[in-house]
């Protein structure tokens, strides 16, 4: 059994939620490098390393939403990787993620 069928095995919830989330875990994997650069760009002084495990993750997922989920505005992206940073990480984080997240959405982001 795989990872993620691990998973719904544990946590059962409705198709269309969990269409969504292998989406973004998919996706987010596949963009990863590009991802890490435009995040690496965007904290000039902060390697992807030294942050925090949970933060890198958000980051990286939010970024995702940003440029590869038409269907998700960028608003909502970024609210949801606040919300998600409040409850698994701290008050600091969510404030980095939210300057990070904007940065790129408004300056970094790939021309399209």
């Amino acid at each position: 059994m795989g990872a993620l069928e691990e998973f719904w095995s544990l946590h059962p919830v409705d198709p269309d939620v969990r269409c969504f989330v292998e989406t973004l875990v998919r996706g987010t994997k596949q963009h990863q490098p590009s991802i890490d650069d435009l995040i690496s760009r965007a904290t000039e002084h902060w390697s992807l390393g030294r942050m925090a495990i949970v933060d890198r993750n958000i980051l990286r997922q939010g970024v995702f939403e940003l440029l590869w989920a038409p269907d998700v505005p960028p608003s909502v992206a970024i609210n949801e990787a606040l919300e998600v940073a409040k409850k698994f990480s701290t008050h600091e984080s969510s404030r980095f993620i939210n300057g990070v997240l904007d940065r790129i959405h408004k300056e970094l982001r790939p021309a399209s």
